[in-house]
């Protein structure tokens, strides 16, 4: 059973999620709801920028922006009042790009109220807002506005025309691109999509990050399952609490999604809030995409360093300390990055083979790579150190 199943898919029957998050958000955006979020430790220099109007009306559970660099595309996942946006805005610069997707209209409009004055205080306007939903990042809901302006639905046939350009929209038009975005981030939203949509959510992510980006996403997790009558709780689902994936298996929707390195960046200790004996509590992850692509065997290595005797990766792969572990060109280009990249050490052939030259690799082997295979096709050598080479101490 995968995550997004064992979060029981229908257990919200009878209730409107979307119509109950997009109520509580449109009112919170008008008047500060403290309810809505935790306490947030936010780097004080970036918010000297942002007018009080934004600041006293967002509602978030972490600080996902801690997590992204200078001159990057970010995507923040229901941006709101545009917060994180506009501290992300002044992190990557004038060389970066951040784009914010949200779908209720008072907080868009409340972000955009104040895009250019602060974009003038920034000294560069590198942030957007658009409107879509998380879940379905390819189609851009201004166009469908403009869409169904002309085009107004009276009959079933009106319907499935709609549908057929919606489609043509997403193709042609998308909001986001593929493969466009270095990171995604998130503040406390993924737990008011629906459970229906979530699969598709975490898809949606995966395919507009670059080979190699990252997600960085902070949300509201649950120790133990939520049981249905919470879940059926429009109030508490729109709070961020029904909603919640329950903590292990927030990890693994990334998994199952195709994201790799997973891992806990942050966890609140104290629960943020108690429901019938259930914790609740803030937490970001961080999870990279780039596993795609076939299995090449270009006689690479990789050591893991320890301190585990074993570990096993997302695939499957084992890795024992201090053995040189056969790896394909792929893994080792995912093992030179973060967030393995300190756990290894890389051991490239001293004849390199080109990428059209090797022979596919069973990734799933567990082989060892003998020494004398990095250096393949190089004569047998003797070298000894010189005896000048060592100092007064010698060299061991």
């Amino acid at each position: 059973m995968t995550a997004i199943q064992s979060a029981s898919a229908e257990s919200s029957a009878g209730l409107n999620v979307e119509q109950s998050v997009r109520e509580r958000y449109s009112q919170a955006a008008e008047a500060h709801e403290p309810s809505l979020c935790c306490a947030v430790d936010y780097d004080a220099r970036y918010l000297e920028v942002i007018p009080q109007e934004i600041i006293e009306r967002d509602y978030g559970c972490g600080d996902p922006s801690k997590h992204i660099a200078a001159g990057e595309t970010v995507l923040d996942l229901g941006s709101g009042g545009g917060k994180i946006g506009y501290i992300a805005s002044q992190i990557v610069g004038p060389n970066g790009k951040v784009i914010g997707v949200d779908c209720n209209d008072t907080m868009l409009a409340l972000a955009n109220k104040y895009r250019d004055d602060v974009g003038r205080k920034i000294g560069w306007h590198n942030v957007e807002f658009r409107k879509g939903k998380i879940q379905d990042l390819a189609l851009d809901l201004d166009l469908v506005d403009r869409y169904l302006t002309t085009h107004p639905i009276a009959t079933s046939q009106d319907w499935l025309q709609a549908q057929e350009h919606l489609q043509q929209l997403r193709e042609s038009k998308p909001l986001i691109a593929d493969s466009s975005i270095d990171v995604v981030i998130s503040n406390c939203v993924l737990n008011l999509v629906r459970q229906d949509d979530r699969r598709q959510l975490f898809a949606e992510m995966l395919r507009v990050l670059k080979n190699g980006g990252r997600a960085c996403i902070s949300d509201i997790v649950s120790d133990e399952d939520v049981p249905e009558h919470l879940q059926r709780d429009g109030t508490l689902w729109s709070g961020c609490l029904s909603g919640a994936f329950r903590e292990d298996r927030f990890l693994q929707a990334f998994e199952e999604a195709g994201f790799y390195g997973v891992e806990i960046i942050s966890r609140q200790e104290a629960p943020w809030s108690v429901i019938e004996g259930i914790e609740f509590r803030s937490m970001t992850v961080r999870a990279y995409k780039g596993k795609e692509g076939p299995c090449k065997d270009r006689h690479q290595a990789m050591i893991y360093k320890g301190p585990w005797k074993t570990v096993i990766d997302d695939d499957g792969h084992q890795l024992h300390r201090g053995e040189r572990m056969a790896v394909c060109d792929k893994t080792y280009q995912i093992y030179s990055r973060p967030p393995y990249r300190d756990q290894f050490i890389p051991i490239q052939p001293t004849v390199e083979v080109p990428p059209g030259q090797a022979s596919d690799f069973d990734c799933h082997s567990g082989a060892v790579r003998a020494a004398h295979e990095t250096k393949y096709k190089t004569p047998p050598l003797t070298q000894l150190p010189l005896a000048d080479s060592c100092g007064p101490e010698g060299c061991c």
